[in-house]
């Protein structure tokens, strides 16, 4: 049986969590042939059929992308292969072709490719952090979300559509193979996100 090999980006952030979700939610839908994949190299991130961008400081995941030579096959990939990318808090910003000024200050450089302007630390700093029910739109029960550091999502034009709000600011947005959270999935025991993303694959 040929594996689905699905990327997390290890350069920095909530990395064992997410390749667990991503185990139990592969399991859960009886995909036997789905296995994680550490992506720090080149050849890592080739070998992939899709890719997890995870949470963390967004300035530092962007530095470390280009640092291992990881940004440009990234975009190169999904322009030409529309490789599948979930990028979840940090991973949200990184995605984005617009930020707010504190993006701009700190030079983070984003990948350009979903249609939507973020805005960090959009609920508060670390102490500001918090857990809320969210509706998303296909889910039939509410989603219990994990807001670190928080971004938002501030603006979506082009392709890219909103699936969830809270307080009137987007928290989950999807473009094509291109999912971009606010929050946390892999913090949860809910892997309805993860196997969203696991369908969207197949």
């Amino acid at each position: 049986m040929i594996s689905l090999e699905i990327g997390v980006i290890s350069v920095q952030g909530a990395i064992s969590e997410h390749v667990e979700a991503i185990s139990r939610a592969a399991a859960e839908l009886g995909l036997n042939n789905v296995r994680t994949v550490l992506v720090r190299k080149l050849d890592e991130l080739d070998s992939v059929a899709a890719l997890i961008i995870p949470g963390g400081e967004s300035t530092t995941i962007s530095k470390l992308l280009v640092k291992f030579s990881l940004f440009d096959r990234i975009i190169k990939r999904v322009n030409e292969e529309e490789l599948p990318v979930l990028g979840t808090c940090a991973g949200c910003i990184v995605l984005a072709k617009k930020g707010d000024i504190e993006i701009e200050k700190t030079e983070t450089k984003l990948l350009n490719l979903m249609d939507m302007r973020v805005r960090r630390n959009a609920f508060g700093r670390q102490r500001e952090s918090f857990e809320s029910d969210i509706d998303i739109e296909g889910f039939d029960e509410p989603y219990h979300a994990v807001f670190i550091r928080a971004p938002a999502i501030e603006e979506v034009w082009g392709d890219c559509q909103p699936k969830a709000v809270l307080n009137d600011k987007i928290v989950l947005a999807h473009q094509g193979n291109l999912i971009a959270a606010a929050f946390h999935p892999e913090l949860t025991k809910d892997l309805r996100l993860h196997k969203y993303f696991l369908e969207l694959i197949k």
